[in-house]
């Protein structure tokens, strides 16, 4: 057998459902005094199987909350066979987890897909680049005439997560330890916003107002004239303060930084 065949069937029992060895691949291989061929192969397997599941529960551990024990593992399970570890660094493993909890409970896993992600944005803000975030001294040192054309971008550490059920409830009962809550639609969805500032991970909600002026900023490109304008339509004379309110407690959250001309 070839080495590179070898390993293929190496991998294909690892990737298998079962610890037990085809005996065309046993068969190539010479036990020790004290572990016999099948006993070591399974030992192989079954240790893949558990870090893979142990990579799991770390980076979602609050849908492990929710399911416990037994139905995670067997969750676990079905997507390390659906998704093998496919990238040299298990940094990337639970990526498609949230996508493939939809598909595993036939589109009635909306709810805890949703928690899915919120984890995982913890994960991706965490190791995000640091970028250059705007500072409160950055803002009181630019001169007045660069406020009107101010123009910023989201740091690139931020990730918007999108919430209809009470995800960030269930989050913080399962870093608290608390009974579990219940999964609830919200009356209205929320977005959920998680970023890394000062190397810690934070997060918070924002009501819709507040969301749709960060989404026109960072998004549509507003400069900050264009957003008082917009902002006008509701708070009329008072929407350079509510804009410059938004826009320092952006920045103190350490969310923004300026936009690349």
């Amino acid at each position: 057998m070839r080495l590179i065949d070898w390993q293929l069937a190496f991998e294909q029992h690892l990737l298998a459902e079962t610890s037990t060895a085809s005996n065309s691949f046993s068969a190539t291989l010479i036990g020790g005094p004290t572990l016999d061929v099948d006993t070591g192969l399974a030992i192989y397997h079954n240790a893949y199987h558990a870090r893979l599941q142990e990579v799991l529960r770390d980076d979602f551990s609050a849908v492990w909350y929710w399911l416990g024990d037994e139905e995670f593992a067997q969750l676990g399970s079905a997507y390390i066979r659906r998704y093998p570890s496919a990238h040299y660094s298990l940094r990337w493993f639970g990526e498609r987890l949230p996508g493939f909890i939809v598909e595993h409970y036939a589109g009635q896993g909306l709810p805890l897909a949703e928690l899915a992600r919120l984890e995982w944005a913890f994960t991706l803000a965490f190791d995000a680049p640091q970028g250059e975030p705007l500072t409160v001294q950055d803002m009181a040192s630019l001169p007045p005439e660069d406020w009107p054309g101010l123009r910023v971008q989201l740091a690139p550490s931020v990730q918007q997560v999108m919430c209809a059920f009470n995800s960030l409830g269930i989050w913080r009962a399962s870093k608290g330890e608390w009974d579990f809550p219940g999964s609830e639609a919200l009356p209205l969805a929320q977005v959920c916003l998680v970023w890394r500032h000062q190397n810690v991970c934070q997060y918070r909600s924002l009501e819709a107002a507040e969301t749709s002026a960060l989404t026109g900023m960072v998004s549509s490109g507003w400069s900050f004239s264009e957003l008082c304008a917009e902002l006008a339509v509701t708070y009329q004379e008072g929407a350079p303060l509510q804009a410059v309110t938004w826009l320092k407690q952006w920045i103190q959250d350490g969310l923004l930084q300026r936009r690349a001309p």
